[in-house]
């Protein structure tokens, strides 16, 4: 169905669509602030229990809901009359919630991906992936499609702490909207124009992550740590140059501030997944015991696959891929990755 047009008033709600860790943390914090928020959840069970609890125990437990956060299970009412849409739904299940909260959508509506992850079948970003939708749907109306993501750990929003991240539209004045939205006395957002950029910064430093997992749990020490994440960066500005990215964008919170929030945070998801397979553990052991989504195992095909179609040189890009997917070993990816060609450092960064 479609939702009659309605002009923008103080009224109007906030949908967060995907009631995950991240999903629930950001409805938190606007709930928090008195915006009224309707939290959509895909899972009966877990959103009764929402309702119930106000805490979402499986997913951030010990982050109590306000009254203003609505957990609903029908899309039609999280989105119609929603001002501005969050999507926080796992990549591998995006584009199918997109397809139907689009035709939900008023003109004036904002929306914001805060998911770090790409689509494997078409290598597309999520902005891309519901731009595509939109396309598919013969839907003629621009609606501005956005990015949030920097640095944060969702247990530490919900919990308050200090926390850095940018908010992207290539309209600025969306980009402010939806700053002035999310901003508070502790969740301070800035603003830019970089969407391409962004969307693979949040992408590729999950890679990275499993790479520093993997040398933590082989033993390697802070060095081999520094090095990784520094090279990882070199290895994300280029793929992200060649996709039309601004390069100041990978210097910044989406970029170097969250990759080393992800390769050092004991919370980053990713990491662990690294951290079991440098102590021996397989990937199929590894993500039978998970119950959240580690979005890198999924984000390192697509972005191999990225590379090689851009002619991008990303050698642990290239040998994450080979450890999870080629069953290749750990210690013997570290090796290769010591024993390529030696080159000046600024033309390994921008070539």
């Amino acid at each position: 169905m479609r939702c009659r047009e309605k002009a923008r008033v103080k009224n109007n709600h906030v949908a967060v669509i995907g009631a995950g860790s991240w999903g629930t943390a950001l409805a938190k914090l606007l709930g928090d602030k008195g915006e009224k928020v309707f939290l959509w959840g895909h899972h009966p069970e877990l959103v009764e229990r929402l309702r119930r609890d106000r805490e979402n125990k499986k997913y951030l437990p010990g982050a109590l809901l306000p009254e203003t956060v609505m957990p609903v299970t029908e899309l039609t009412e999280a989105v119609c009359e929603a001002w501005c849409v969050v999507m926080v739904v796992p990549s591998h299940g995006y584009r199918a919630v997109f397809e139907q909260v689009a035709p939900l959508l008023a003109d004036s509506t904002l929306v914001v991906s805060a998911v770090k992850g790409m689509e494997n079948s078409t290598l597309q970003t999520m902005t891309q992936v519901m731009g595509d939708t939109l396309n598919r749907q013969n839907n003629t109306r621009f609606l501005p499609l956005g990015v949030l993501c920097g640095p944060s750990f969702a247990a530490e929003v919900a919990a308050g702490q200090p926390t850095a991240v940018t908010v992207s539209f290539r309209d600025r004045d969306a980009a402010c909207q939806v700053q002035k939205l999310f901003s508070t006395s502790f969740f301070r957002v800035y603003t830019g124009t970089d969407v391409i950029g962004m969307e693979i910064c949040a992408a590729m430093k999950n890679v990275i992550a499993i790479a520093a997992g993997i040398g933590d749990g082989l033993g390697y020490g802070l060095n081999s740590r520094a090095a990784l994440i520094t090279r990882g960066l070199a290895e994300m500005t280029r793929l992200g140059i060649k996709m039309g990215a601004q390069p100041a964008t990978f210097s910044g919170l989406s970029g170097l501030g969250d990759l080393v929030l992800t390769c050092t945070g004991g919370l980053s998801r990713n990491r662990a997944v690294g951290l079991k397979l440098g102590k021996g553990k397989t990937l199929e052991q590894i993500l039978e015991e998970m119950t959240m989504v580690a979005e890198g195992v999924k984000t390192t095909r697509s972005c191999y696959n990225l590379a090689r179609n851009f002619e991008v040189e990303m050698p642990i890009l290239e040998q994450t891929y080979q450890i999870l997917y080629e069953n290749k070993g750990c210690r013997q990816a570290v090796q290769e990755l010591f024993q390529r060609s030696l080159k000046e450092e600024s033309e390994s960064v921008h070539s």
